[in-house]
């Protein structure tokens, strides 16, 4: 059975996880993963491989997965997901230490956190008022201001512009940097994730079908073979 245990040290650890949703089709497959303290993951997969799935898993938002796997993350866990999820009838500030608690230094925090997404001035602001990439810099604020051991994003930036997306690849650098979290980012942009992640793994079928060290290697290379693992052909 599937447990969360109480690392305290960023590591992930992943062994032999299933999850079925009509109960003979497992979605994951036995998936193992580990993710040392610090270091930034980026999942691929095709539509429907199981990624969001794991990443619940790991967030502690399924309560069925079972089987005879096992899953340990450390204990402060926060979530991005590909919309801000801002509560709309709260102001931006409120949004970002929504279920902290109450106070003058939960408040300096997070105006901090805003600080730090480049939010400053827009504490008062509503969710309407702001930007698609605003908005995922509140939602970046809102998960850091907990100084989460386990950073878990899906598809943060995927619904932003090309130029906005550039902007907020360089901030998340600088952000986990910075705070020094475990990260677990699913992306569909090889780019993307070869641009900010320290490995890149592929789900395939609901197991990992291979897993690569970005430092050091030639990207192109490294491109081609991760879309070749999608099932693109790359034409030299």
């Amino acid at each position: 059975m599937a447990t969360h245990d109480q690392l305290n040290t960023g590591t992930v650890s992943v062994r032999d996880l299933h999850r079925s949703f009509d109960g003979t089709t497992d979605i994951l497959a036995g998936v193992d993963l580990d993710i040392r303290p610090g270091e930034f993951v980026a999942l691929l997969g095709r539509s429907g491989s199981g990624k969001s799935t794991l990443l619940r898993a790991l967030a502690g938002l399924d309560g069925d997965v079972a089987g005879r796997g096992v899953v340990e993350v450390p204990d402060r866990v926060s979530v991005v997901f590909q919309d801000s999820r801002l509560v709309p009838w709260l102001r931006i500030a409120d949004n970002v230490s929504f279920g902290l608690p109450s106070g003058a230094a939960t408040r300096a925090r997070g105006r901090d956190a805003l600080a730090e997404v480049g939010l400053t001035g827009r504490e008062r602001a509503w969710p309407v008022e702001l930007s698609g990439g605003e908005q995922q810099r509140a939602a970046l604020a809102r998960a850091l201001v907990r100084e989460p051991e386990l950073l878990l994003a899906d598809e943060p930036f995927g619904a932003l512009d090309a130029l906005t997306k550039i902007r907020m690849h360089g901030l998340l650098r600088d952000l986990v940097a910075q705070h020094r979290p475990s990260v677990l980012m699913i992306t569909h942009d090889v780019d993307e994730a070869l641009a900010l992640a320290d490995r890149v793994v592929v789900l395939t079928d609901g197991r990992l079908s291979c897993q690569h060290v970005t430092a050091g290697q030639d990207v192109d290379d490294l491109r081609r073979r991760l879309l070749g693992e999608l099932g693109v052909e790359v034409v030299a």
